[in-house]
């Protein structure tokens, strides 16, 4: 029994060692591997990463734009001026505030019409009618300011309302967005084409090094549409002055030609 038990133990020894080499070899095999699968799953990585930030940055650049050239095409024409057209256009719409700028246009015209008819009516020897004509042109007058000052607060609170919306739907953005998307790149540069300093500031606030950030693409966005504006005024201001110089130019070709002929007859 007890040469057996010793056999029993030796063998249950030998097995125990001999799973513990193997299973130290293949922990040696497997660091040995690590290093050769290690860059596969970084470029595996880097690559969804890059894959996702391209997916998220096309729209971000081009509602950044989007809302550059609002913002500019406001600037250019003046807040005013949009109002002022929106809300002529507004007024052409069956729209309560068209049926009550129609009233008002309309009671304009009687109290105009009524008061040319007074003018010529004489207060001496008129005087009944001068009178019924006067007691209509004051209850007109009275109904026309009571109509303008709604009208005018109708056109307040419209205004108000535009401006709003105007500041929500550009102003906001143009803050908002480079605010919450600090991080996010825009695209990457080229590695090894720009200096350290070049990749710093077009990164800058809080980009990723090595790539443009959201504040760097709004400023370039600003630049380019600035320079296309003033390329555009530039070249129909030369338009202009070409259309003009020609207007300029017939009556004079056209007198010269009188002269001569004149001359040619004397």
């Amino acid at each position: 029994m007890e040469p057996s038990m010793q056999c029993v133990g030796a063998m249950t020894w030998l097995r125990h060692h001999v799973d513990k080499r193997t299973s130290n070899t293949a922990n040696s095999i497997d660091n040995e591997l690590h290093p050769a699968l290690e860059e596969p799953r970084n470029a595996h990585i880097a690559h969804d990463y890059y894959t996702e930030s391209v997916n998220m940055a096309h729209p971000l650049m081009l509602s950044i734009f989007l809302i550059e050239v609002v913002v500019h095409l406001v600037n250019a024409i003046g807040a005013k001026t949009i109002n002022n057209l929106l809300w002529t256009l507004i007024n052409f719409l069956p729209v309560p505030t068209a049926k009550a700028a129609a009233e008002q246009r309309k009671m304009q015209a009687e109290y105009l019409k009524l008061q040319r008819e007074l003018k010529a009516t004489s207060s001496q020897d008129e005087f009944a009618k001068w009178a019924k004509l006067r007691r209509q042109h004051d209850k007109l007058l009275e109904q026309l300011e009571k109509k303008k000052n709604s009208m005018a607060a109708t056109r307040s609170k419209f205004d108000t309302s535009l401006t709003g919306a105007r500041i929500v739907l550009t102003r906001a953005p143009q803050y908002f967005l480079p605010f919450w998307y600090a991080t996010e790149p825009m695209f990457w540069l080229p590695y090894g084409w720009f200096p350290y300093y070049a990749e710093w500031i077009l990164s800058f606030p809080r980009g990723p090094m090595g790539s443009v950030s959201i504040a760097s693409w709004q400023l370039a966005c600003t630049g380019v549409i600035l320079l296309f504006s003033d390329l555009i005024m530039g070249i129909a201001g030369l338009v202009m002055n070409a259309k003009q110089s020609k207007t300029k130019e017939a009556p004079v070709k056209a007198q010269s030609e009188k002269v001569e002929t004149e001359k040619k007859e004397l």
